[in-house]
């Protein structure tokens, strides 16, 4: 998938013009992509459009205008784009009560170590998590992941058959699994284009 350049990108006059309509698009575009596991975990499965709303979002809300800070946040979020051979999602632990939300965090150290994608019968595939800087302590995990789902050529065409498709987590705090629904296993193979 091609990441994004300036050029892509609305100018801060534009975007107030197009916001409304873009968040409607994006919004739509993403429903299929998030998969909730479990009753505390939703992932975001990212591609460009999902990144590029972030990327308006933060050059509105900074009011970010010079090609440096434009070029700085591209920086930043054109790494969660996929690349053709995987998935990349921003996983959430939600706890809505601060201080459970607080004890969770503890208890679930390690949890973004240990999701997995399952693609019918192939290996499973670990995720890879906050590739771009630690996000966890020594102690507690952080409400907010970023990970990275590398699949195999078989695993690909396997998935384009049209294969189940389920997502997971093993944790001993916290346990679950949810298979992907059609729409969310159509919508996620684009990525692989």
């Amino acid at each position: 998938m091609k990441k994004l350049e300036p050029t892509d990108l609305y100018t801060l006059e534009a975007y107030a013009r197009e916001r409304a309509a873009f968040r409607a698009r994006v919004l739509a575009h993403k429903q299929p992509r998030v998969i909730h596991l479990g009753s505390h975990l939703t992932f975001v499965f990212e591609d460009r459009l999902t990144i590029q709303y972030q990327v308006q979002e933060i050059l509105r809300v900074e009011r970010i205008f010079e090609p440096a800070g434009i070029a700085d946040e591209l920086e930043a979020y054109n790494p969660l784009i996929p690349d053709g051979g995987n998935l990349k999602a921003t996983m959430l632990i939600e706890y809505p009560d601060a201080e459970e939300r607080a004890r969770k965090l503890v208890e679930l150290h390690g949890i973004e170590s240990r999701v997995v994608l399952q693609i019918d019968e192939t290996a499973p595939v670990a995720a890879i998590a906050d590739e771009d800087l630690p996000r966890s302590t020594d102690t507690k995990t952080s409400a907010v992941h970023f990970l990275r789902f590398e699949l195999t050529h078989e695993q690909i065409a396997a998935w384009q058959r049209g294969a189940d498709v389920a997502l997971s987590v093993d944790h001993p705090a916290y346990g679950a699994r949810q298979s992907l629904t059609a729409a969310a296993r159509s919508a996620l193979a684009a990525d692989f284009a």
